[in-house]
């Protein structure tokens, strides 16, 4: 990892932990800065506004998602499981600080926040077509676009209960990520 990386992960790292001690609305570009002996146009050089350790975040659990498809190649598994299996990685990736994601999904959709909610509809598409590719799924034309609105209706329906789910381990999320993926019928094969 470059030094530049290694600074991005270790700024990100700590405004995770100081946002942990209060919450995220509370966080201070100024507090990450002085926890790492960084002037503020150092942290402005790999960070230019809060939103984007935000997105870095979530970069990081498209990057476990990543990582945990590569590790399922071997496996032989259908469509359908790998699918389930990235996106149950995604959410996993979030897992430690999950309250934390609550706060920051909250502050995006703030009403003078427009310009993070478009950002933040860029980011659910991105993520779904990673899926798609993590997952190897291969429909083209109509059905591609059917499958994706099937991907990321039940992607934000569990990502919802993912965040609020507080069963041992998150079962009833992942039970409820398994249950909506059998359910639609661009995702099993089924016919409509």
């Amino acid at each position: 990892m470059n030094t530049d990386m290694a600074m991005r992960e270790r700024i990100l790292d700590t405004a995770l932990h100081l946002a942990g001690q209060s919450s995220w609305e509370q966080l201070r570009l100024h507090q990450v800065a002085d926890a790492l002996s960084l002037s503020l146009d150092e942290l402005y050089r790999h960070f230019a506004q809060k939103d984007d350790l935000v997105e870095a975040w979530f970069d990081r659990a498209d990057c476990a998602m990543l990582q945990a498809a590569e590790q399922l190649a071997g496996e032989n598994l259908s469509e359908m499981g790998r699918l389930q299996r990235i996106i149950w990685s995604w959410y996993q990736a979030l897992q430690p600080h999950r309250r934390l994601t609550r706060q920051m999904l909250g502050y995006k959709l703030e009403l003078g926040h427009v310009h993070l909610q478009v950002l933040g509809l860029l980011r659910v598409s991105r993520t779904v077509q990673w899926f798609r590719e993590a997952a190897r799924l291969s429909a083209e034309g109509p059905r591609r676009i059917v499958q994706e609105v099937a991907i990321t209706s039940v992607y934000l329906i569990c990502f919802g209960r993912f965040l609020l789910d507080t069963s041992p381990g998150s079962k009833a999320s992942a039970r409820l990520l398994a249950r909506l993926l059998q359910k639609v019928p661009a995702l099993s094969g089924r016919s409509s």
